[in-house]
């Protein structure tokens, strides 16, 4: 094999490990933008680009995350890495972000930080409505930023 060929698979192997690193950790349970709406048991709700349900949690205060570590596990904030947008009924006037303390963003509406559930799976599943777990309450959000109890 030439020097140019061993420089060229070097160079790939260099730009391909940490390219396939950030796919899997984006993949693991990361939530995506957009926020949407649409129709639930629980009427009108929150639901990512994927369509997955999106819940608050009772225990953040002032627009700051509270879900950290085993929490974050459970409950994946939904992240950005610029300014976030609505579709399909999401009030665009009250989105935002808000920096988790490893410096990334975390999208949220009406002040309320927002998380997905990792066991909500398929689109429109909402399987953990008014549970309490890490010591505060896991509500959907309606399109109005309110938690629906």
């Amino acid at each position: 094999m030439s020097s140019k060929v061993i420089g060229a698979l070097v160079l790939a192997s260099a730009v391909a490990g940490p390219l396939a690193a950030a796919g899997a950790a984006a993949s693991a349970g990361q939530r995506t933008t957009p926020v949407t709406v649409a129709s639930s048991k629980y009427g009108r709700v929150l639901f990512d680009g994927k369509g997955r349900s999106l819940y608050l949690f009772a225990k953040d205060r002032g627009g700051r995350s509270s879900c950290y570590g085993a929490c974050a596990k459970a409950w994946p904030p939904l992240l950005t890495k610029s300014a976030p947008h609505g579709a399909k009924g999401a009030h665009m006037g009250l989105l935002g972000t808000t920096r988790r303390r490893d410096g990334r963003l975390q999208v949220t509406y009406a002040g309320h930080p927002l998380y997905g559930f990792a066991h909500d799976t398929q689109r429109g599943q909402i399987t953990c409505q008014n549970v309490s777990q890490f010591g505060g309450r896991w509500l959907v959000v309606t399109p109005a930023g309110r938690a629906v109890h």
